[in-house]
């Protein structure tokens, strides 16, 4: 029977056996931290659901001291670019190749506007539905400062007697990276995590380098610490990448405990690193294991975890399935810890959760490597 002490050499010889092996391993490097920083650069300077300098063409058939001042509020907004053209027949010819919208003000606009029925026409370029939406509400904006200004009030927006005013909760900038530099958090962990472990055991199966184990004193549990250890590390340095530029390159503000973004990023990695090891265990082949990661964790990750698209907005069926998923409850725990702060209800949650989720996965790890090491 084994003491501890032999295990724990036996552990630290395997691990740095698989150490030298991912340093020597260019493509190891690669998807663990040249990728990475690209997917950082990419997402983040690339990757914006804003719209901002959206070009418009204006229509003023009124020339009038009310239409210019409308007019010009266009020019002052910071989401809009303003090109002038001579008719609606001109402003048609430019939405089919030069802006996005049409700014119509009909040539009875001032005398409307003072009997209280003023009316602009706001034509948008739907090949883009969600663009054309958010150009849609952006352009309210302007509208509705010119009209506060010409009545003499400070109101954001006007609508009769009752006035309104906005304020964005938990991203008062409006600025989509808040969100999307967490949601990259989770997708470069996916990739380290499971993408590189899910090749490491169908590496040695190929390489015939197994048998020579069978023959060790060397158990399926201590062969196991030995393949995590080295790429959970890895995909710690993916976290502090992604960490830095969230706060020095796109300032996003961390407003929850850093301890528990590296807590639930640490377990989050243990997730996809059990994903990669089942997957790898069960399947001989790296061709096979890494289209089976990226089919079962990358994809998931970018399109059914709440990143890039509202999961409230998907089928009732859909929605079901998202539950399964380990990156759904990582997305919201980043996004709850950077922007909502430590919020108890949804970060407890969704690390048990995903505590839970590791925990099975690798159980079942151990117990697919036993019947084979064994």
């Amino acid at each position: 029977m084994n003491n501890w002490p032999a295990k724990w050499r036996r552990i630290r010889a395997l691990t740095l056996k698989e150490t030298r092996q991912v340093l020597r391993d260019p493509s190891s490097i690669a998807i663990g931290i040249v990728f990475p920083l690209m997917m950082i650069l990419l997402f983040g300077y690339g990757l914006s659901l804003d719209v901002s300098r959206v070009s418009v063409a204006v229509v003023d058939e009124d020339a009038s001291t009310d239409s210019a001042a409308l007019v010009g509020a266009f020019r002052l907004s910071p989401y809009f670019r303003v090109t002038v053209a001579d008719s609606m027949a001109e402003a048609k010819r430019m939405l089919d190749r030069k802006v996005d919208g049409v700014l119509s003000i009909p040539s009875d606009f001032t005398r409307r506007w003072h009997l209280g029925e003023a009316e602009v026409q706001i034509l948008v370029n739907g090949m883009d539905a969600n663009e054309a939406r958010i150009m849609q509400a952006y352009a309210q904006g302007p509208i509705a400062q010119w009209s506060a200004a010409r009545a003499g009030s400070d109101a954001l927006i006007s609508a009769g007697p009752v006035i309104v005013t906005d304020r964005m909760w938990f991203n008062e900038n409006n600025n989509s990276h808040y969100f999307l530099v967490p949601g990259l958090i989770v997708l470069v962990m996916t990739i380290i995590g499971a993408f590189l472990t899910a090749m490491v055991v169908a590496r040695e199966w190929e390489r015939g380098t197994l048998e020579a184990l069978f023959v060790t004193p060397v158990r399926a549990g201590e062969f196991l610490v030995s393949k995590l250890l080295p790429y959970f590390g890895l995909g710690m340095i993916g976290f502090l990448l992604c960490l830095t530029a969230g706060q020095f390159l796109f300032h996003v503000p961390l407003r929850g405990s850093l301890f528990l973004l590296c807590l639930a990023s640490m377990i989050y990695l243990m997730v996809a690193l059990g994903i990669g090891l089942l997957i790898s265990t069960l399947v001989k082949s790296q061709f096979l294991a890494s289209q089976l990661a990226m089919l079962l964790t990358f994809l998931p990750a970018m399109m059914l975890s709440g990143f890039l698209y509202d999961l409230r907005s998907m089928p009732a069926f859909i929605q079901g399935i998202t539950y399964a998923l380990p990156a759904r409850y990582a997305v919201a725990l980043m996004q709850t810890l950077y922007l909502a702060g430590n919020v108890g209800s949804v970060v407890w949650l969704n690390l048990g959760v995903l505590a839970a989720m590791a925990t099975v996965l690798m159980v079942l790890t151990r117990l697919a490597t036993r019947k084979q090491l064994s």
